[in-house]
């Protein structure tokens, strides 16, 4: 059902509002949650999620058809009526599918954010591929029992749901877990069930154990050849364990310094905590658990730290379109972590990542990707700053841009407005689109949420 809490949450990319019964909107917004991660869209409120009246349920079905015709293989829905300050909204909600969707006119689309997005010829072919690999988290896993999920487990997952969503939850356990494909309609366990409430996931699926390994110095091998690691852990049980012992493990082996501001002591890590969590977070949900052979690594250098998890990127999602772009591997989960309170908001903590190394002296995270592997790396060295050749060609108003990326951390449009009274837009907009075509800044986010780093 729907809460208002989704409604508080405004569109994203999980949920669009659609203030009337258009076909043709409804239609592209099926095919965009049906290539994605899926959602729900809520009919009959305006853009601030307020009720306006406009959609009667009993028109609702015959609209809903309509547009699911002109998807290319049809979108299949389910649809409830919810009363919501004296008016009749509906919610429609859509799943993610193993096939490519397109429209009838040929047209493929995603969801990306709170948009719609078209996508291109590769983009396309490459998630076509991905989508043909099939939906490996909702297969059985063989030998599993019902009696294999630990009940004090989905008792916790379930805590943290309502608490999430500010609401009860009146379905049973078994409902739950069928209802977020942690268990078939025969009531056996799936790859996702098992991953995420298993007594002991890694008798079944021994690869999505964590390996963590701590470096003495800046390269595998110490001297002579002799391994060059001063603690090796293997980690094991449900992903929520996981990663919270991999996180705790992390956070004792990091270094930790200290700076007095005024009054106050503030803490310094090594790595900025939201990164390295982020890092470790990601990796988790969007590894690739069909490889076998192979487990998600984590190794600290006395330089850097390496996430590498197994697998490459999914679907379009490219290095170059990372930040932009969004598209879940294993959206089963990805979802219950969010639900958990793993995962703050979908689609954003890459951004948050880049922001919080660079605001703490660090350089920008470097992403890595191969054909089976993916491999986030975060150095601890506070960069050095020289004189590059660009600062010498640059012009007063972007030169004072500068100083104040290095005083502020990031910079907007309507800042940069505000540092230069008098100069127009569209000339702003050139200088900053200038840096970021030299490699000096760094855009992130899109439209109104648009900033710019220090790259």
């Amino acid at each position: 059902m729907i809460t208002s809490t989704v409604l508080k949450a405004g569109p994203g990319q999980l949920v669009e509002y659609l203030p009337d019964l258009d076909v043709e909107r409804l239609a592209m917004t099926l095919v965009a949650f049906a290539n994605g991660d899926g959602g729900t869209i809520v009919l009959g409120v305006d853009a601030n999620g307020r009720p306006n009246g406009s959609v009667y349920p009993e028109d609702v079905e015959g609209v809903l058809r309509r547009a699911e015709m002109h998807c290319r293989p049809p979108v299949h829905t389910g649809w409830e009526q919810i009363d919501l300050a004296g008016a009749s909204v509906v919610a429609v909600t859509v799943s993610r599918t193993g096939e490519l969707h397109s429209l009838a006119d040929g047209r493929v689309v995603i969801r990306m954010g709170a948009e719609n997005r078209p996508l291109g010829g590769e983009a396309i072919r490459q998630l076509a591929a991905s989508k043909s690999s099939g939906d490996y988290e909702a297969e059985v896993v063989p030998g599993a029992k019902r009696s294999d999920l630990d009940d004090e487990t989905i008792a916790e997952y379930t805590a943290k749901r309502i608490e999430r969503q500010r609401r009860s939850i009146t379905a049973t356990p078994d409902e739950l877990l069928r209802e977020i494909g942690a268990i078939d309609d025969r009531g056996e366990p799936t790859v996702a069930g098992v991953l995420l409430f298993c007594k002991n996931p890694q008798q079944f699926l021994p690869q999505s154990s964590l390996v963590f390994v701590k470096f003495i110095g800046t390269e595998p091998r110490g001297e002579g050849g002799l391994p060059g690691y001063g603690r090796r852990e293997e980690i094991g049980g449900p992903l929520a364990r996981v990663i919270e012992t991999a996180w705790n493990i992390v956070r004792e082996e990091m270094r930790v310094g200290a700076v007095v501001k005024g009054l106050e002591r503030e803490e310094l890590t090594e790595y900025p905590l939201f990164a390295v969590r982020e890092a470790l977070v990601n990796a988790v949900c969007h590894r690739d658990y069909r490889l076998k052979g192979r487990r998600i690594e984590i190794r600290m250098f006395s330089d850097r730290m390496e996430v590498i998890s197994p697998g490459g990127l999914p679907g379009f999602i490219t290095v170059d379109n990372l930040v932009e772009e969004h598209f879940s591997r294993n959206p089963r989960l990805v979802s219950g972590l969010f639900q958990w309170g793993y995962i703050e908001e979908l689609g954003l903590g890459i951004d948050r990542m880049i922001e919080e190394m660079t605001q703490a002296g660090h350089a920008p995270p470097l992403f890595k990707a191969q054909p089976h592997s993916f491999t986030v790396t975060l150095s601890n060295i506070k960069e050095r700053r020289a004189t590059p050749v660009w600062e010498k060609t640059m012009n007063e108003r972007q030169a004072h841009a500068l100083t104040y990326l290095r005083e502020r951390g990031q910079i907007t449009s309507r800042e940069y407005q505000q540092l230069c009274p008098g100069v127009s837009a569209e000339t702003l907009r050139l200088d900053l689109v200038d840096l970021v075509d030299r490699g000096v800044l760094m855009r992130i986010g899109a439209k109104k949420g648009t900033y710019y780093i220090l790259k």
